[in-house]
């Protein structure tokens, strides 16, 4: 895997940041995250199991545009 499946894009001028995962070639948006929590639901529902394992894993998640694990508008 060259770059990771789940990116954490760069928090948006309202709050929060857009959670997508790169799957059978494309991106697909899970939702936009407020809080760690909500990152951890949305990769659980797409069937990730230890979820909460991976936000700090960088094989797994990228954080773009801002600080790993701030929500905070942009």
């Amino acid at each position: 895997m060259a770059t990771p499946p789940i990116v954490i894009h760069r928090p948006t001028p309202s709050g929060g940041r857009r959670v997508t995962v790169h799957y059978e070639g494309r991106d697909e948006i899970l939702g936009l995250a407020h809080s760690d929590h909500d990152v951890i639901v949305f990769l659980s529902e797409a069937g990730l199991e230890e979820a909460d394992r991976l936000l700090d894993n960088p094989v797994w998640v990228e954080w773009r545009g801002g600080r790993a694990h701030h929500y905070e508008a942009a």
